[in-house]
């Protein structure tokens, strides 16, 4: 299995450095410069082979996870289909999958009396293991660099803002020359934990009235399934904007807008990404891991890229049968800890410390 390589790669090795390097571990530096420690003590066994669904957004990141995991425990495999967050969640809760990837946590609700209904009346967690930046991608002639903010963004994803030389666009970006174009606006036509994240993003700094959720309702512009599918638009048609993982964008060679939150225009980097996930804060309890992005989203740190999104692995607190449960611990152990190593060359930023470690009190707590 070939893991993707991205641009950037010596940013997010820095900034893998900077997120772990005090992680303490007693084990060398890894692959890629972090500090990330073994997985040393992972207990293989059970299940030779699980299935997992959900998030393409993290679907390089798994990669990376399947080929420390077989590493680790040699005769293993993880099949995952990347067919969204919204199918991730509705074929765990059904029991189709040994566990759901979303971009998004569990909606209090339904969506977790099925998670525990399926868990044999056990709670489901949300496990963030991967984190990724959401780049506003876009592809215009003769623009190479832009600045936008939230509330154009939102304005333009609502479709107030219609053309890209339009004065809330050109305020933003100074003397440079923007073509009396219109803007075509691709959004994701699947259940999207990406989209969810996004429209909370314009919710919570830009005044984004539309509501949020998996469905886009901006209410303008054209669908497409999938990360890949509104890249691909995108990069092919000049005028078009959407909202896709920072690796997809790289993919595509999309032109990527720069952010301003009141501190001055950010370039998505892995220190600007790794800056914003540093501010972080859990809101779940125990070990569901829900975090709290509102205080991200709303951050006018100087430095810090906003726009980021967190990949939950959604699993039973209890209910497996016993060779489950321990395959799905000795694939979360492996991931958390020696598939980190690999990310810097997968388009994302290595775990935090602080989520790190928590992760792994709740993966060893999988019954």
């Amino acid at each position: 299995m070939k893991i993707q390589r991205h641009g950037a790669v010596l940013g997010l090795v820095a900034a893998s450095a900077l997120l772990l390097g005090a992680c303490g571990s007693d084990n060398n530096a890894g692959a890629g410069g972090t500090n990330t420690p073994a997985a040393s003590g992972v207990e293989c066994g059970g299940k030779t082979k699980l299935n997992a669904e959900g998030s393409s957004a993290q679907k390089n990141a798994v990669d990376a996870f399947v080929q420390a995991y077989q590493a680790a425990c040699p005769g293993t495999d993880l099949a995952y289909n990347p067919s969204g967050s919204g199918a991730g969640v509705k074929n765990f809760n059904a029991g189709q999958v040994d566990f759901g990837g979303s971009d998004s946590a569990l909606k209090e609700g339904a969506e977790t009396e099925a998670a525990a209904k399926r868990c044999q009346t056990n709670p489901a967690w949300n496990l963030p293991l991967v984190f990724g930046p959401v780049a506003i991608g876009y592809k215009v002639s003769g623009v190479d660099s832009l600045v936008l903010d939230a509330k154009t963004t939102a304005a333009i994803f609502s479709g107030a803002v219609k053309k890209w030389n339009d004065p809330a666009i050109k305020a933003l970006n100074g003397s440079a020359t923007l073509p009396d174009k219109d803007i075509a606006v691709i959004y994701r036509s699947d259940e999207s934990g990406t989209t969810d994240n996004f429209q909370k993003y314009l919710k919570v700094a830009g005044g984004w009235t539309n509501g949020d959720g998996k469905q886009f309702k901006g209410g303008v512009g054209e669908g497409k399934e999938k990360s890949a599918g509104v890249a691909q638009a995108v990069g092919s048609i000049d005028g078009a904007i959407t909202y896709v993982e920072w690796s997809f964008a790289q993919d595509n060679k999309l032109s990527i807008a720069k952010i301003d939150s009141g501190a001055g225009a950010v370039e998505l980097t892995a220190e600007s990404a790794g800056k914003a996930i540093d501010g972080a804060k859990i809101k779940g309890e125990g070990n569901n891991l829900v975090l709290d992005l509102d205080s991200i989203y709303g951050s006018k740190a100087a430095g810090a890229y906003p726009l980021l999104l967190a990949t939950y692995e959604i699993v039973c607190s209890k209910g497996y049968d016993a060779d489950t449960a321990k395959a799905v611990k000795a694939f979360l152990t492996v991931a958390a800890t020696t598939g980190q190593q690999q990310l810097a060359e997968a388009g994302y930023v290595p775990l935090p410390k602080a989520f790190q470690d928590k992760l792994l009190t709740a993966v060893k707590a999988i019954a």
